[in-house]
């Protein structure tokens, strides 16, 4: 049988074990298969910006004057006798780098050797341009820095299983360069936020993610244990009541960007831990809120994308100011959900809607009123809505921090930003009435004793703060994983997580 040519024609697990034995004969000769002895003097990118709109003849003539050391992943090696050609590659960027036996000398036979793709190496060389024009690092010196030992994925298909993919998005980040500008671009995102607000005036702020009490939002928390304090903590839901404690404490406009933790469901728009940046102003009203969110977010898109328009899936939304804005009524109404605005005030008729529209109602047989809209809204309106839209007036009942509207406190003064038909912020006006706040949270108190397992606790230092007075306020939440998607096009959020929760690998 006639042997393999070289070792990319092995299986996986020969390949792993040929690496091995290179490393051993490598220790064997005292030679480092981890070294730390060699530094680049510039980047690929660098090196590439430099050299790439020199003429070839240029080139030729000045390419030997100076030599450039680089470093990064050797992604292939092709070795043809007394040439070798391969590329190196560093962030999104990579370099054709020619080895050559008559410039390396004995050099040139230790890359031969003991040189791979996926090996981590530095190569020293001149610039030039191939036959071919394609631009090079001529080497003169190499060495190994960090020895591979797994087989990259193969080249022509590469890493495709979503599974793996988030499981080793190491793996993913090397194959796959649409995921690293993903991943490059959340990063723009998140600095062009902070810019935007520190230059808007607001303070960044850091509070705790370990809650004596669950508070913030309406959902279930993950719970743990201090030993030394003897107590339950729960990782927390939302910043916001530390947050709107700072609003009493005279601090001004705040903000913070930072993880929050909600032992719920995974779907394409949730995951377990997931990052919000959470925002006060003082003096403020949700209409306010409303204005200063658009130019946030379009201004965002176009810093990012260089237009308001983000395709996402097969839709394309556009973040062009103004956005629409309407009631939860009127979108009840105008979507299907109910004929008119009578009908929302007969619990019969929502209750009928409600199963017409595949609601499940065996538990809401005394829901009231304001439960039932909520429950259609989300299952006949909120994936209606594509285009960015503001919708308001939430009611009371839902919404226990927030502030009632004077005329009608039945409501809200309270939105949620929708596109794309998810939900991508949450704002109202700020309850600072602490006797109202008081009755807010003894209703959320005996929901919890009713089986509400997504219902908070009373906090009475929170209730002590309001009385020491909290200057009228808004304040909102946004979802920056979900942002993240509808800017990057990405269709999940595991999509825009570096390392998204996973099932343990068997």
């Amino acid at each position: 049988m006639s042997q393999p040519k070289d070792i990319s024609q092995l299986g996986e697990n020969e390949i792993i074990q040929k690496k091995r034995e290179k490393i051993l004969n490598l220790r064997s000769l005292n030679v480092n298969p981890y070294a730390n002895d060699k530094k680049p003097e510039m980047s690929v990118s660098d090196f590439i910006r430099k050299y790439k709109d020199v003429p070839q003849e240029v080139l030729a003539e000045t390419g030997k004057e100076e030599k450039h050391a680089l470093a990064g992943r050797l992604m292939s090696l092709r070795v043809m006798g007394k040439l070798a050609f391969g590329h190196i590659k560093e962030t999104l960027e990579k370099v054709q780098v020619v080895f050559s036996k008559d410039f390396m000398g004995e050099e040139f036979d230790s890359v031969k050797k003991n040189f791979d793709a996926g090996d981590i190496v530095w190569v020293k060389g001149e610039a030039y341009v191939t036959r071919t024009g394609e631009l090079s690092l001529l080497a003169t010196e190499a060495a190994l820095l960090t020895k591979n030992i797994r087989p990259l994925p193969e080249k022509f298909h590469g890493l495709t299983d979503k599974e793996t993919r988030y499981r080793q998005r190491y793996v993913d980040l090397i194959m796959n360069d649409d995921v690293k500008t993903t991943f490059y671009k959340r990063i723009k995102i998140i600095a062009f936020i902070r810019k935007f607000m520190t230059e808007n005036g607001f303070l960044e702020v850091e509070t705790p993610m370990m809650h004596p009490l669950v508070s913030g939002a309406a959902a279930k928390p993950f719970i743990t244990h201090h030993n030394a304090l003897d107590m339950p903590l729960y990782m927390r839901i939302a910043p916001e009541l530390y947050l709107k404690r700072l609003l009493v404490g005279g601090m001004g406009k705040v903000f913070e960007i930072n993880r929050s933790f909600r032992n719920e469901g995974m779907d394409l728009t949730h995951n377990p831990e997931f990052t919000m940046m959470e925002f006060y102003w003082p003096y403020a009203d949700f209409e306010d809120m409303m204005n200063f969110t658009e130019e946030l977010i379009s201004s965002l898109a176009l810093e990012v994308n260089g237009t308001t328009e983000c395709p996402y899936d097969d839709k394309m939304i556009d973040f062009k100011r103004p956005w629409r804005r309407l009631t939860i009524r009127d979108s009840l109404v105008e979507y299907g959900a109910v004929s008119s605005k009578e009908d929302l005030e007969s619990v019969e008729i929502l209750l009928n809607a409600c199963k017409k529209n595949g609601v499940d109602i065996s538990e809401l047989k005394n829901a009231s009123k304001y439960k039932l809209m909520m429950e259609l809204f989300d299952a006949v309106v909120e994936h209606q809505l594509i285009q960015p839209t503001f919708i308001t007036e939430y009611p009371s009942e839902n919404s226990p921090l927030a502030r009632k509207n004077d005329l009608n406190p039945e409501y809200t003064d309270r939105y949620e930003l929708f596109a794309a038909g998810k939900e991508l912020a949450n704002a109202f006006s700020e309850q600072n009435d602490p006797e109202s706040q008081f009755k807010a949270f003894e209703q959320q108190v005996e929901a919890k004793k009713a089986g509400d397992d997504e219902a908070v606790d009373m906090d009475l230092d929170f209730i002590r703060a309001l009385e020491y007075g909290m200057p009228p306020a808004a304040g909102e939440g946004i979802g920056i994983d979900r942002l993240v998607m509808f800017v990057t096009n990405s269709p999940s959020i595991r999509d825009v997580l570096l390392f998204p929760q996973m099932r343990i690998e068997k």
